[in-house]
């Protein structure tokens, strides 16, 4: 079985500046992997390509085997995507914005309630379901936008810093919604600033700085590789710090 995400030898630049320098990743099915790094590091633009929003200059993205350039209609049918910025159409109502996105996707009306009923109970919409996106606060729309990428089921979600805005106990429901996702076979790639959530609940950790992707692994390898560090947050710091020296 293909890998759910390849990325091989991805080059990214904007002008002179490398965001993403000679990347070479592979996440498998069924994987909840956790990307870090800091403000720059080029995790936003690595997101962009894997759900083709941006196109490397070198290198290929392929999600579930189709590359994401000449087959990519079908390669994005396979994934969602949820920016840390969540838009929606504030004269909509919750309700109203997840059938729209149902009809983008050709459910049915059978297959869009269902999925619909059972996101409604998961994040905990149907107190404010009915009400127009403009009254949300961002934890409100951060739900209602995980809800709609998850309409379709798909193979792979992409999320980028999930958990910004949300209340402690959304925090955890979201948590358990990704881990139950990797569970039953999907992915799950998931960019954050909280370390914390990676390490509680992620498969494997990659972190990038300055491009480069620094390392991959599960947390007690990267413990071993950072000479024992007690945490992912002093695995974290000594990678970045011994970057940030290389490119000074």
């Amino acid at each position: 079985m293909e890998p759910a995400i390849e990325i091989t030898a991805v080059t990214k630049r904007f002008g002179r500046k490398v965001a993403v320098d000679n990347l070479s990743l592979t996440i498998p099915r069924g994987e909840l992997f956790a990307f870090l790094g800091p403000n720059g590091a080029g995790k936003t633009t690595t997101i962009k390509m894997i759900c083709g929003l941006l196109r490397p200059h070198d290198g290929e993205v392929r999600v579930c085997g189709h590359p994401m350039g000449c087959d990519g209609l079908v390669a994005k049918s396979l994934l969602a995507y949820v920016p840390d910025q969540p838009f929606l159409y504030d004269k909509l109502t919750a309700r109203e914005f997840l059938c729209f996105v149902a009809e983008m996707y050709g459910l049915s009306r059978t297959e869009r309630d269902g999925r619909m009923a059972e996101l409604s109970v998961q994040l905990v919409l149907g107190s404010f379901i009915d009400q127009m996106t403009e009254s949300f606060s961002h934890g409100m729309k951060q739900r209602l936008v995980l809800a709609a990428a998850l309409l379709h089921d798909p193979e792979i979600l992409v999320v980028d810093e999930p958990m910004v805005g949300l209340d402690p106990r959304t925090v955890r429901t979201v948590k358990d919604l990704f881990v139950r996702r990797a569970r039953e076979g999907r992915t799950v790639f998931m960019s954050t600033h909280t370390l914390e959530v990676a390490e509680a609940v992620a498969d494997r950790i990659g972190i990038i700085d300055h491009g480069r992707l620094l390392t991959v692994g599960t947390i007690e390898e990267l413990k071993q590789r950072a000479s024992g560090s007690a945490t992912l947050e002093d695995v974290f710091l000594r990678l970045t710090e011994e970057g940030d020296e290389q490119h000074v």
